[in-house]
């Protein structure tokens, strides 16, 4: 993230959780149109729920380049 990142989270107002997401950063960001996303299929993890999914994240999105790469 840049500086604007400050800006924006002085926006957000916390989630039913009481806590800032950083979701939320990233649609602003996208919304800005200074982000880009790319809807992946077959698989869903929540990165933030142990460093196994973190892990399980990070093989899903991996794969998922590699696949993009070869066409």
């Amino acid at each position: 993230y840049d500086n604007r990142v400050f800006d924006i989270v002085k926006t957000l107002k916390p989630s039913k959780r009481g806590e800032l997401e950083i979701t939320d950063v990233n649609n602003a960001y996208i919304e800005m149109g200074a982000m880009k996303y790319a809807m992946l299929t077959g698989s869903w993890a929540d990165a933030g729920e142990s460093i196994d999914a973190y892990n399980d994240t990070i093989n899903i999105v991996r794969n998922h380049l590699k696949a993009r790469h070869k066409r």
